[in-house]
């Protein structure tokens, strides 16, 4: 049983939700977000909060149960607060700026990478050493994240790269003379 699809998702004061078939849709002060209920899974909108359940007890039916829950759950917290991530850059000389619709990095390459800000979504570097990425999508949100770390990702001997601000980088010793 899915302890998570048990939990109904309430629908906070400000925000419209509509479910027609399987395609939930949100409205709320930050934007308008929807979702496509897989056909395993059952969705309704009763009393101000929408319910899911699953059609039957196959085990993709359970799979998919807690999965579209956290889904629209995560359409309604969008909708309402946003979603963001943060990013830590070390390294001597390694730096990131937002020029425009491009993010600028500089990362210990012959040459700065280029980033395009994707749309909905939102980058300020409060330091040269930090990034913020927030929007209301969280699946655009982790992968513009994972796509800028990804360009250089923290290496275990002296920590350089680009880290979520809270990933612990186990460190290793250096070779030994």
């Amino acid at each position: 049983m899915s302890r998570i699809g048990k939990k109904p998702v309430t629908v906070p004061a400000g925000v419209t939700a509509t479910v027609s078939g399987q395609a939930v849709k949100v409205k709320g002060a930050k934007g308008e977000l929807s979702f496509v209920v897989p056909d395993e899974v059952h969705v309704e909108l009763k009393d101000g909060a929408i319910k899911v359940d699953p059609r039957d007890d196959s085990k993709k039916a359970r799979s998919l149960w807690g999965m579209s829950r956290s889904q629209v759950a995560n359409l309604v917290q969008g909708v309402t607060q946003g979603f963001e991530k943060k990013l830590e850059i070390n390294g001597v000389g390694y730096k990131a700026a937002v020029q425009g619709k491009i993010l600028k990095l500089s990362l210990g390459f012959s040459h700065d990478v280029d980033f395009p800000i994707p749309a909905g979504i939102a980058i300020v570097t409060p330091k040269p050493t930090e990034i913020v990425i927030s929007g209301i999508d969280a699946q655009v949100v982790g992968q513009t994240a994972a796509e800028i770390r990804e360009y250089r990702r923290p290496e275990p001997y002296k920590g350089k790269g680009v880290k979520y601000a809270n990933e612990f980088i186990f460190r290793k010793e250096g070779k030994k003379k």
